[in-house]
């Protein structure tokens, strides 16, 4: 299945090019449907070289006629890109916004727009194996939700929710999850450069068993304990080392971190209804 007619990018940065690189190799849309508005000329120019896809430095211009609007700018120009849209896009015009804390009541009265979906994807994306938690107005239409899934899944797992406040809960766990694994994995890693391996040697020991990790968890179905206590003989290496993660709080920390990047992200959305 093919999405039909014009998709408009507002923002050429990192995350619009995992969704758009992923729609293409999944051969969802053709590079000619696709237009970006980008404001730096250098990144105009590698879009349009690297993808075959249509740029434009206007953001009207870009949105007029779009059948799907992809707003991918930062939360911090909300004030000047909605206005610069509002009365362009058409009332069948589906609004995909993947703005970290920028609420629903934000954009509809930005873009006086009924159709929207807000959604919070993370930066594996760009790999495809992104996670996004999303949500709409009831104004989108079942047929709506069929595309904003399709272009989500484009970029890995996606769920919708029908309560708004999933999506900061969603920002702090997996938005901002990746961020933690790779704090942990620098952690893991250093620790291999202490105890006398080179920094190549421990990396690739470490994203191996990260890797590994994750693959055996899904293919076995178990709980986490569970594998873990598989590996943890009594008086064993993986007791002693699990004992000083614990006496260090490394799982209430984590608890705390998500806890506090969840509540950042409702704090943004406060912001941006003061906009």
């Amino acid at each position: 299945m093919q999405l039909s007619g014009k998709i408009a990018f507002i923002g050429g940065g990192a995350m619009a090019e995992a969704i758009l690189k992923r729609l293409l190799l999944a051969g969802l849309v053709q590079p000619e449907q696709i237009t970006v508005a980008e404001p730096v000329p250098g990144r105009r120019e590698f879009l349009a070289s690297a993808y075959g896809v249509q740029v434009d430095a206007v953001n009207r211009s870009a949105a007029s006629g779009a059948a799907i609007l992809v707003l991918a700018v930062k939360p911090q120009v909300l004030d000047k890109v909605l206005p610069d849209l509002a009365g362009v896009l058409q009332p069948e015009t589906l609004v995909i916004s993947i703005m970290a804390g920028v609420r629903i009541s934000s954009l509809h009265r930005g873009l006086g727009h009924e159709r929207l979906v807000r959604s919070m994807p993370n930066t594996p994306a760009q790999v495809g194996k992104g996670m996004t938690v999303w949500t709409a107005t009831p104004a989108v239409t079942s047929e709506d939700k069929g595309q904003a899934q399709m272009i989500l899944e484009a970029m890995g797992d996606a769920f919708f929710v029908d309560d708004e406040h999933a999506i900061d809960l969603a920002t702090g766990l997996s938005g901002s999850g990746p961020g933690f694994v790779f704090l942990l994995v620098e952690g893991l890693i250093d620790a291999g450069v202490h105890i006398g391996f080179s920094r190549a040697q421990a990396e690739r020991m470490v994203l191996q068993t990260v890797e590994g990790s994750i693959a055996l968890l899904r293919e076995s179905g178990a709980h986490p304990a569970d594998l873990r206590n598989r590996v943890t003989s009594p008086g064993g290496t993986t007791a002693a080392g699990s004992l000083v993660l614990e006496q260090r709080a490394v799982r209430a920390a984590l608890i705390e971190a998500v806890a506090a990047a969840s509540a950042r992200s409702a704090e943004l959305g406060d912001l941006s209804e003061g906009a």
